[in-house]
């Protein structure tokens, strides 16, 4: 297949304003890499596009030569599936530009760029859109399947405040999708977007956020007691407070006491977009009767807090991960989750969980594809990290069986798309649910052939069904 692609490399690189590399070329590693360091592959070629009309050139290139694509964002997800052997790979890295009007507050950005891209240039207006909590991940993945962050109580998820996109689909048309154009394609891209073509340009409504806000960490040895008074909280809590359960080991950060760095226990992150006061009113009330182990409270810059985890999360690393939603943190789910953290044998393991309320409630579950329904719920996540490979296969198991064991004290409604890993037709159906089959018609005008089917893959639907 190798030997395959090369024959026509030269027109393709003839045609395309970007390199293309083969492998032994210069920089050829470096592009193929993707962040979970457990998958290494070597693709037969690599556009590394800098327009649109690149992009088109290079799906035009592989359709014709029978080569599979992989698309390459920020490469954050966990399954590596932005790598690929012996296809295409459409690294987008080099189509990383943010524009922002800061007047009708929209920014139009590049399919390649970063969160900290996005973060940097909206805050310089004191905007935001609302994203994840991890500055290196890639815009484009993150919002084709859904995009939960610190903004999501305030202003819902990423794909929720797309206004329109530009792709390139498989017959190499690069095709304008919004409200007004392409309805049906701008409904799929947002929620099971990786399957219809290769977004080259979002525009998104922006938000005011920031510059600064209130930045909190409150730190306990007692879970079950935490998680159980948390319950009653947070969802009482004003929208302009977000609240991150994190099962994590301390950091060794200057505000940690030095005799709890590194110490396992149950976190609350609480992030206030209001005032100092109404934030402060949020930690006490998280406080309780059982005082923290440890807790800290500051005023910090937006893009520090989007910062925070950067480092934990960092390239070279190896993970794995699987997701439930749970209706409410019952006991039975306190109880998995305080008998199952422990057990973990990498200290960079954790369990996470998004309260989702509020803003995510304001955007009609048939609004978009995204392949989860709009009712208040808690998103958990149980993420291994390991800085070796020969660790990974204990991690795996341990996220499993944190999964396996969540089971009875989750809803029926499938898995958060970007948290995907492992996913048959069947699993997608529990996902998307009833979306499914429009889904699939959809698949099945844009992309009849499954060009794109390195994602959580929806197959076209049969021809006259």
């Amino acid at each position: 297949m190798s030997q395959l692609a090369e024959i026509g490399v030269d027109a393709l690189r003839s045609t395309m304003e970007g390199p293309v590399l083969l492998p032994g070329d210069e920089g050829y590693d470096e592009a193929r890499r993707v962040w979970n360091a457990e998958h290494v592959r070597q693709p037969a070629v690599i556009a590394r596009v800098r327009s649109a009309a690149d992009v088109q050139a290079a799906v035009r290139y592989a359709v014709a030569g029978g080569l599979e694509i992989a698309v390459r964002g920020g490469a954050h997800h966990t399954s590596g599936m932005a790598s690929v052997d012996g296809g295409l790979m459409i690294d987008l890295s080099l189509l990383n530009q943010v524009s922002v009007d800061p007047v009708v507050r929209r920014a139009r950005v590049g399919g390649g760029a970063l969160l900290g891209d996005l973060d940097a240039a909206a805050q310089e207006h004191g905007l935001a859109v609302p994203a994840g909590i991890v500055s290196h991940t890639g815009v484009g993945g993150l919002t084709l399947g859904g995009g939960m962050g610190l903004l999501t109580r305030m202003h819902g998820l990423s794909l929720d405040n797309v206004e329109s996109v530009r792709i390139v689909t498989a017959d190499g048309s690069l095709r304008r999708a919004a409200a007004d154009e392409n309805a049906d394609l701008f409904w799929a891209v947002r929620g099971a977007g990786g399957n219809f073509g290769v977004v080259t340009e979002f525009e998104f409504r922006l938000h005011e956020a920031g510059p600064i806000v209130q930045y909190g960490l409150m730190f306990w040895e007692d879970g079950a007691t935490m998680l159980r008074h948390a319950r009653e909280v947070i969802p009482a809590l004003p929208r302009e407070v977000n609240v991150v359960i994190a099962c994590v080991n301390a950091p060794p950060a200057p505000f940690v006491p030095a005799e709890h760095h590194f110490k396992p226990g149950y976190g609350l992150v609480v992030v206030g977009f209001g005032s100092a006061e109404q934030h402060a009113e949020a930690v006490e009330a998280l406080r309780g009767s059982s005082p923290p182990l440890f807790e800290f409270s500051t005023p910090m810059p937006y893009v520090a807090v989007q910062r925070l985890l950067d480092e934990a999360n960092a390239w070279g690393t190896y993970h794995y991960e699987k997701g439930s939603y749970l209706e409410t943190l019952s006991d039975g789910a306190i109880d998995v989750i305080t008998e199952h953290f422990p057990r973990r044998t990498s200290p960079s393991s954790v369990l996470m969980a998004y309260h989702l309320d509020q803003g995510y409630l304001e955007t009609a579950d048939d609004a978009t594809a995204f392949g989860g329904r709009r009712t208040e719920c808690y998103a958990l996540f149980a993420i291994a990290t390991t800085p070796t490979l020969e660790g990974l296969a204990a991690e795996r198991a341990w996220v499993r069986s944190v999964w396996d064991a969540l089971q009875p004290h989750s809803t029926n409604i499938g898995s958060y798309v970007n948290g995907l890993i492992e996913s048959d037709e069947a699993r997608l159906r529990a996902t998307y649910g009833a979306k499914y089959d429009r889904l699939a018609e959809v698949k099945r005008k844009y992309d009849p052939d499954n060009v794109f089917h390195r994602n959580q893959n929806i197959k076209p639907a049969p021809v006259g069904s």
